[in-house]
């Protein structure tokens, strides 16, 4: 029960710093027009991007902490980075055009090949600082 608690913070702080400080590092560089640690509010909600994109990396933590939690070795990791990825990126691609808009913090109008490596790169990131986290929040017995 307290992995899972663990699993629900290490997700979120994975998406505040992993996912967003990837996107962060990639606008940059210039390498992709990104927004991150966006404070515009969701839809007219009141809610910001960020704090919606808080709360879904720690329900996706969930999620992965479920399915490599008995992985050994570098398995555990690159199960994470993978989940993150398809997981994640395959979500977003799913999602976005239902909503109408960019909320994932790069514009994947038309599927670009560029905005979506760019989502793929990001949630490999979340995936891997995921289980960087989860190593140290609960190491294995």
């Amino acid at each position: 029960m307290f992995a899972f608690i663990k699993a629900f913070f290490a997700g979120l702080i994975a998406m505040l710093g992993f996912n967003q400080g990837l996107l962060w590092l990639l606008d940059r560089a210039a390498l992709a027009n990104t927004t991150s640690w966006s404070s515009q509010s969701l839809f007219g909600t009141g809610i910001p991007v960020v704090a919606w994109l808080a709360l879904w990396g720690a329900l996706w933590g969930l999620v992965i902490w479920s399915l490599v939690r008995r992985a050994e070795a570098a398995g555990y990791y690159v199960g994470a980075i993978i989940l993150g990825a398809v997981l994640l990126t395959g979500v977003a691609v799913a999602v976005t055009p239902w909503l109408g808009s960019a909320v994932f913090g790069v514009s994947l109008v038309g599927y670009a090949m560029n905005a979506i490596g760019v989502m793929l790169a990001a949630n490999a990131a979340y995936g891997l600082g995921f289980a960087a986290l989860m190593r140290l929040f609960h190491p294995p017995r």
